[in-house]
């Protein structure tokens, strides 16, 4: 999923800020031709994610290089597991080193909370489009990875009522009936609502997922009870792992959380080099 030209076209851009005038400390002191061996370490307990990438990078930067996954993305690490072990020229693995564990430790960060966040309810985790410019696909990926599920990719993957819109055209029932005449019928229709008269309306015009934004508890426990079965119902809006408890039992089918990608900690992990002999002054 995540080899694909766009992503290749990330890794160039990575690699190209921090190599664009090439690594004078490491040229100075190693041969062109010296060896090294490296491992990637987990340094604390997490969930993997992002390994594909290291041999796209190695493409890029020195295809000689040999890589074995100890681990496939998806796998729980405890601390000091080895997760992949590299062999080649030293200059090659120093050149890619901060590149390939920037991915890892973003991605690995984004799966492990995905991975945590998920097991505290059964309801649906939903990631959302607000991720690191350029990254999406990357950090998408990564919350699958860990468990959750992806919502639109971007704004051509579904039809999204939202306030603004609401706003202009002066009602939800006048925006799902304008779109209704220009999309095909097999598109479902999602409609951020903001209290419960809202909500019925968008059930009445016919829309598919209601989508709770920013509401109480009870305020959602209310409008998922009194209108069940008409819609699909998604919470959203600064919803923490604290909270998602007391939401299980709301009758919600999905909650999004932003911050599965926005707001998210690195995972931690180090590469460790050992270099063959090197002559000394």
């Amino acid at each position: 999923m995540i080899k694909t030209p766009a992503v290749a076209e990330l890794i160039e851009l990575a690699l190209n800020e921090d190599l664009c005038g090439g690594d004078p400390t490491s040229e100075a002191l190693f041969d062109e031709n010296s060896k090294a061996r490296a491992v990637i370490k987990a340094k604390s307990d997490l969930i993997i994610c992002g390994l594909p990438l290291i041999s796209m990078v190695f493409q890029k930067v020195d295809p000689q290089v040999t890589i074995v996954l100890n681990k496939k993305d998806g796998d729980f690490c405890p601390a000091q597991t080895s997760v992949v072990e590299l062999n080649g020229r030293a200059l090659s693995i120093l050149a890619a080193e901060r590149t390939i564990l920037n991915f890892l430790q973003r991605m690995s960060g984004i799966a492990t909370r995905t991975r945590k966040t998920s097991s505290l309810t059964p309801l649906g985790i939903l990631d959302t489009r607000k991720t690191t410019p350029g990254h999406r696909i990357l950090e998408k990926y990564a919350v699958k990875i860990g468990g959750g599920r992806n919502h639109r990719l971007n704004l051509s993957g579904g039809i999204m009522i939202k306030d603004n819109h609401i706003d202009a055209f002066g009602s939800i029932t006048n925006c799902v009936k304008r779109i209704k005449s220009k999309v095909p019928h097999t598109l479902k229709i999602e409609v951020e609502v903001r209290n419960f008269d809202e909500a019925r309306e968008a059930v009445d015009a016919g829309a598919d997922i209601i989508l709770l934004d920013n509401m109480t508890t009870e305020a959602m426990k209310r409008i998922c009870n009194e209108l069940k079965g008409l819609a699909i119902f998604e919470a959203s809006g600064g919803i923490t792992e604290s909270r998602l408890a007391e939401l299980t039992d709301c009758g919600l089918d999905f909650v999004s959380m932003g911050a599965l990608t926005h707001s998210v900690t690195a995972a931690d992990l180090s590469m460790t080099i050992a270099f063959e002999t090197q002559d000394k002054l």
